[in-house]
């Protein structure tokens, strides 16, 4: 399999994080890619020989789809080769831009339509004509750009300046502290905040904390199992593998090996 990570351009940083892609030119392999909670919403475009297939939900995916928070752990299942190229949303675009209720696709995906101004089905025969990566990149930036540009004036800034906080802490900020700095009260904090992500505040912090560990797992940056958990801001062993089986369905031993 190949994988690369490009750059947004400046155009859309401020609600694009990374944009992935993952190749595999194999014709006869079966593979499964496991996502899991991460905190970020994406638009995916993919090209399979065979279709791809998102489980537990047994679901048949098309070529162009916007999919929403990960909570519980999914497999992504294609038969041959494929290209994927992901666009990693800042979680704070989903409402304003898509005109779609955050909470109802976690763990989910939404089919674009339409209604956001622009033949959905023109521009996905479009993409799947283009060859060159950079092609497909550049016309799904482009279409990106023409939703913000329609719909710039209903983004939340002061939720995104908490996201901000919270990915910049590693998810170890209270949130109160964080509802105090924005002058909100923190029940307006939390609605706003749920209303634009289709997640608590805690809940995201949770996710974003989880995504630390994980990485610091992954890069076997660390001696023992208690390095990660105090440096990552858990309360104990326990905890930490309690929250880490929640998010992959294994422990961190199960996990590693």
């Amino acid at each position: 399999m190949n994988f690369q990570t490009f750059i947004p351009d400046k155009s859309i940083s401020l609600f694009v994080k990374t944009i992935w892609l993952f190749e595999n030119d194999d014709k006869t392999i079966q593979t499964n890619l496991p996502f899991f909670a991460d905190g970020y919403p994406g638009l995916m475009f993919q090209q399979t020989d065979n279709g791809l297939t998102v489980k537990p939900h047994a679901k048949k995916m098309p070529p162009l789809f916007l999919y929403g928070q990960t909570i519980k752990p999914i497999t992504m299942d294609i038969k041959g080769s494929y290209t994927l190229l992901i666009f990693q949303l800042y979680p704070f675009v989903l409402k304003s831009l898509f005109n779609v209720i955050p909470q109802s696709i976690n763990d989910n995906c939404y089919y674009l339509d339409d209604s956001m101004g622009t033949d959905i089905n023109a521009f996905t025969k479009q993409l799947l004509t283009h060859k060159d990566v950079q092609q497909r990149i550049n016309a799904i930036t482009e279409l990106l750009l023409s939703f913000f540009e329609k719909k710039k004036q209903n983004l939340d800034y002061k939720i995104k300046q908490a996201i901000e906080s919270i990915i910049q802490t590693k998810g170890q900020e209270n949130i109160s502290s964080i509802a105090e700095k924005l002058k909100l009260n923190i029940r307006t904090f939390e609605r706003r905040f749920l209303n634009e992500t289709g997640l608590k505040p805690k809940q995201f912090a949770k996710i974003i904390q989880f995504q630390a560990s994980l990485n610091q797992l992954t890069v076997e940056d660390f001696t023992k199992l208690t390095d990660i958990v105090y440096q990552n801001g858990f309360s104990d062993q326990s905890h930490f593998i309690r929250v880490f089986k929640a998010f992959t369905g294994k422990t961190p031993k199960a996990f590693k090996k």
